[in-house]
């Protein structure tokens, strides 16, 4: 048996866990958010993976870091701040949006001289699910708070036709594999809705796959890695890098051979890494703040995954992967969760569905 020590305990580590167990995999999530946690007893032949980019300096936390066969030790630091990833990025020559470090006197004025009228802030960690973001705006006279000097970075507002994401994982020795490109739906910053995959995005596959390669094979990276994308026209840019599985990639539970997060194990354990089946259309719906409703399995193609937290406003808990050959199946699935959703998500659901009727 072999073990895999997760930082974090999670629903990325929850599933790492049960796509291990067939593997003959052992993982154990730790809460690292506990300082009582005393640091867990770890075997020299373990392998030490995060299932998020920052954790605090906990005694379970700087074990899991010291530990020699923690894989990718040196490349979240790099990419959880948005400085150095966007440094990163550009050093290669990956398309991403202009950007301008915020110094101590840095100014509203300057940021809209190089980066136009309407300027994103984002803080340089720890902002996620839309939250460490602020826009400016000229025509609003907006200025730049000073709590934002020094911590974030300013990004110029990029009229993007729709985002996309890629999910890929490499070896040790360098072997490259992917997912298909998948289109996502955010609302507020948060991720409401992925599909994949679709034949109108193949022609950019092979870009995606040239700009997430060049930066898994920089940072000598093992495991799956996402990198989320905005598409203008015929071009990829850039939006951000997730060093671990990604909520983009959960349709591939349903959708493929083999899940991301069997992936993710196989990559840092070294076991083979064959090119996943894609099959049929997935499309993946988060949950967010709503309770439990069994209705939603009344389809054979529903599938769900629920994190058993407690529900609370804009808390995302939970998933639900719909996969069928069928573009019919899928949507009388979707109009099965119409029924037993937020009333929020009728725009979710009906912008699945447009993309889904465009495949007949």
């Amino acid at each position: 048996m072999k073990d895999v020590w997760v930082i974090g305990s999670g629903q990325l580590g929850r599933m790492m866990q049960y796509a291990g167990t067939p593997l003959g995999i052992n993982v154990h999530p730790v809460n690292v958010d506990d300082p009582a946690l005393a640091a867990p007893e770890l075997s020299a032949t373990g392998v030490i993976t995060a299932e998020r980019e920052l954790w605090p300096e906990t005694p379970s936390g700087k074990a899991l870091q010291a530990h020699p066969n923690f894989r990718n030790n040196t490349v979240f630091g790099r990419t959880a701040d948005r400085k150095t990833q966007k440094e990163l990025i550009d050093a290669l020559g990956v398309a991403t949006a202009k950007w301008l470090n915020v110094e101590a006197d840095t100014t509203a004025a300057q940021c809209y001289e190089q980066l136009g009228d309407t300027v994103l802030l984002k803080r340089r960690s720890g902002g996620y699910d839309g939250r460490g973001q602020l826009w400016l705006k000229q025509a609003d006279g907006d200025s730049l708070p000073s709590e934002w000097q020094q911590t974030s970075i300013a990004e110029e507002k990029c009229p993007f036709d729709e985002e996309v994401s890629l999910v890929g994982a490499r070896t040790a020795q360098g072997e490259l594999v992917f997912y298909p490109l998948t289109r996502n739906l955010h609302v507020n910053g948060i991720l409401m809705a992925s599909i994949s995959p679709l034949q109108r995005l193949v022609h950019l596959q092979s870009q995606a796959e040239d700009m997430l390669g060049a930066i898994l094979n920089e940072l000598e990276y093992v495991g799956v890695m996402a990198m989320e994308c905005f598409r203008i026209g015929d071009k990829l840019i850039v939006n951000e890098l997730a060093p671990r599985v990604h909520n983009s990639g959960h349709w591939t539970q349903a959708g493929a051979s083999i899940s991301q997060f069997e992936m993710h194990l196989r990559a840092i354990t070294e076991l083979p890494l064959p090119s996943p089946i894609v099959r049929n259309h997935s499309v993946m719906i988060n949950l967010i703040g709503v309770a439990y409703d069994e209705a939603w399995l009344a389809y054979a193609d529903t599938q769900l995954h629920w994190y058993n937290k407690e529900v609370r406003p804009g808390r995302k808990v939970g998933h639900i992967n719909i996969n069928d050959a069928s573009v019919d199946s899928l949507l009388a699935s979707l109009e099965n969760l119409r029924g037993h959703l937020a009333d929020n998500y009728g725009e979710v659901l009906d912008w699945v569905c447009e993309e889904l009727r465009s495949l007949r």
